[in-house]
């Protein structure tokens, strides 16, 4: 069933409406053409950005970085920061882990056969939690916030701030009037799946708006933690230990 973009005027609270692409029963190949696709709309609306300066000043000082991504979805984020560290000559073992297991298999799909220093690409379908313990430098996730609840995204604080020894980072969207009404549009002109458009609009219509982080962090028990917007609409949290 197709659904209609939540309205300009439903923004003043956030939508849990659910997105199609969650949907159990999605054919793995429809799923892998959407994340193919979200990654394009990553790589165009500079989506990265935000975790690879995250990234920089982590790794200030240190010998290398053991990097766990949070919902990994295609992979993009991976490979593009086993590229950065490549560049950077800096040893990174990278390491991604997601619920659902289409995700793993279009990851495979779409990532080409590369190592970064350190080692290959590690691919984990499973709970974020049965990893803790994991020696973790840095976790990251990228468009997975807007997905969860708000007690999932509490434990998910939770655990980000026990197990990332040098910090954490949540870069999501940002529940924006103009990101609103302007993607569908993008989309459509960019000719991504119909999927990728209806869900897209749904996720920011699913985000977060700055003054909503506080009371989540306060929650958590998290302090110190930064919250701040890369343009295009994103809005992310960033907890940064050096």
């Amino acid at each position: 069933m197709i659904r209609l973009p939540v309205s300009v005027a439903d923004l003043s609270r956030r939508s849990d409406a659910e997105e199609q692409m969650d949907a159990d029963d999605l054919d793995p190949a429809i799923y892998s053409a959407v994340v193919g696709d979200l990654a394009r709309v990553n790589t165009v609306t500079l989506a990265i950005r935000p975790t690879l300066a995250f990234l920089a000043r982590a790794a200030r000082g240190a010998a290398g970085l053991r990097i766990l991504d949070v919902g990994f979805g295609d992979g993009d984020a991976l490979r593009r920061i086993a590229r950065w560290a490549a560049r950077r000559r800096l040893p990174v073992a990278l390491v991604g882990v997601d619920l659902n297991p289409r995700s793993e298999a279009a990851a495979r799909a779409h990532t080409p056969a590369q190592t970064c220093r350190g080692g290959a690409i590690e691919w984990i379908t499973g709970d974020y939690a049965a990893l803790a313990g994991g020696g973790w430098d840095v976790v990251i996730s990228s468009l997975v916030a807007h997905h969860m609840t708000r007690e999932q995204l509490v434990s998910f604080l939770r655990f980000m701030e026990r197990e990332a020894a040098r910090g954490w980072l949540i870069n999501d969207l940002h529940r924006h009037r103009l990101a609103h009404a302007g993607f569908p549009l993008l989309a459509r002109a960019a000719g991504w799946h119909p999927m990728v458009r209806q869900d897209g609009t749904l996720s920011i219509a699913r985000s977060y708006r700055p003054d909503e982080w506080a009371p989540i962090l306060a929650e958590a028990g998290v302090e110190d933690a930064r919250v701040f917007r890369a343009f295009p609409f994103r809005l992310c949290v960033e907890r940064l230990r050096t």
